[in-house]
């Protein structure tokens, strides 16, 4: 059944002379037709442990094909997932989550006989024989966040956004966690507004990207300095930022990359058009949002009104495009009030989330946060319904309500306290404000924020 829960309470060795009771949590998150997403959570109720080896059975039919967040390899009905290194310490209370693509549908996707480092569940802590403490340390760098487990059911109504203090009057906000703490926001503004935060609360300016100006957009702009809709991303030890450089309703348009070794102002370098469109094309270079894929893959999306959102692949070597290929990938056919695309990985599904309807209308604005998931990153994107994103489907998530106005252009976050919703919306004064709300998943997979 999807969404059912299965708390197993393990007991494992870890190094000399150490028990640890501990209990995983098993969901199937999601079925399709020939193959489910099942999402695991081992919980350590006991003694630290610094390497994880969680084992199980599954009916004869039933095939691991693909994990994250842990390596996984099957021998008949037998499934071993071992830690990915940056996962390895469990710390005394703490936990771990991974998932899995399995072939299979059915009541046999429900695992049997979980163990932790070859030591049955037996629902008490054991006195386990005396073994060497693992001679290796969980490897350092950055790796993927595992998101925690969060609500599962959603609110009655929208909640208000999560408070934010300082800084806090943004329009298309993007926001990267640093590496050595704190949090680094691009949003649009003169050539590119930059903000920090030590705790995702309280909000200070931090200059622009650009602060002598970026001549090479003006063609674009109008000689304006006004640049739009950043995509902020940390890869590869350096800050990649995509933006846009547009004029209001007009699709001559282009989207540029800058990189920076620190993310500060003054310290970006223009690396030149990424993709650009002419007042002849059917679609609008703007809107960038940068994906990997789970084989390593760089695509953008991109998009606003005209025929919707699109994707091209980009070479991971120079951040640029790879070739001439571009995908359609959401629209709205009779309504082309579609904009702001955001692909993000979660368990076996990539989530494409978009904004609908107007946005920049201060309090008459009507944005809202829509949502469709696909199995690969080129789609299709279905909504909850079935209906492909292409066709004018999504699932809505955010829309106005009270004396939040506008709620979109919206940015997602994976923290250590799960998944998180960036968005600006309009106060009744008509002012931008920055909406922060924390994102859960329902027993369908499908998000809700709370």
């Amino acid at each position: 059944m999807i969404g059912a829960t299965v708390p197993v309470v393990a007991v494992a060795q870890s190094s000399a002379q150490a028990a640890v009771a501990c209990r995983v949590d098993y969901a199937v998150a999601s079925q399709w037709s020939g193959g489910f997403t099942g999402d695991v959570t081992v919980r350590n109720l006991g003694d630290p442990v610094n390497g994880w080896r969680l084992t199980w059975t599954f009916t004869a039919d039933r095939r691991v094909s693909q994990a994250w967040n842990a390596t996984a390899t099957q021998s008949g009905t037998a499934v071993t997932a071992v830690d990915a290194g940056y996962n390895a310490a469990i710390p005394s209370g703490g936990s771990t989550t991974f998932g899995f693509n399995a072939t299979g549908t059915g009541s046999g996707s429900t695992p049997a006989d979980f163990a932790l480092n070859g030591v049955p569940c037996t629902g008490a802590p054991a006195s386990p024989t005396p073994t060497a403490s693992p001679t290796t340390s969980p490897t350092a760098g950055p790796s993927p966040t595992p998101t925690p487990s969060g609500p599962t059911t959603p609110p009655a109504s929208y909640p208000a956004p999560g408070r934010v203090t300082g800084d806090v009057g943004v329009h298309d906000p993007t926001v990267v966690k640093r590496p050595g703490g704190g949090y680094l926001m691009a949003h649009t503004g003169d050539d590119i507004a930059l903000k920090t935060s030590a705790d995702r609360v309280d909000w200070r300016n931090a200059g622009s990207v650009f602060p002598g100006g970026a001549p090479w957009t003006t063609a674009y702009t109008g000689g304006a300095r006004n640049l739009w809709a950043p995509d902020l991303s940390y890869r590869n030890g350096r800050y990649y930022l995509y933006y846009s450089a547009s004029s209001f309703g007009s699709n001559r348009s282009a989207i540029f990359l800058a990189t920076s070794p620190t993310g500060a102002s003054g310290s970006w370098t223009d690396r030149g058009v990424v993709v650009s469109t002419t007042a002849s094309s059917d679609h609008n270079a703007i809107d960038p949002n940068l994906v990997v894929d789970d084989q390593g893959r760089w695509w953008m999306s991109f998009g606003s009104f005209w025929t919707g959102i699109k994707l091209i692949e980009l070479d991971p070597a120079t951040g640029k495009r790879l070739n001439t290929t571009i995908r359609g990938i959401a629209a709205r056919p009779g309504n082309t009030a579609i904009e702001a695309p955001v692909i993000v990985k979660r368990g076996g599904h990539y989530y494409q989330w978009v904004s609908f309807d107007r946005c920049c209308q201060g309090a008459a604005s009507t944005y809202r946060v829509m949502v469709g998931r696909s199995t690969s990153v080129t789609g299709p994107y279905l909504d909850r319904n079935g209906v492909a994103m292409t066709s004018g489907g999504g699932t809505q998530v955010l829309a106005g309500h009270g004396s939040i106005h506008g709620p979109g252009h919206q940015a997602v976050l994976s923290d250590t306290d799960g998944e998180v919703l960036f968005y600006h919306y309009y106060a009744d004064n008509g002012a931008s404000r920055l909406g922060i709300n924390r994102i859960g998943y329902d027993a369908a997979g499908w998000p809700f924020v709370h």
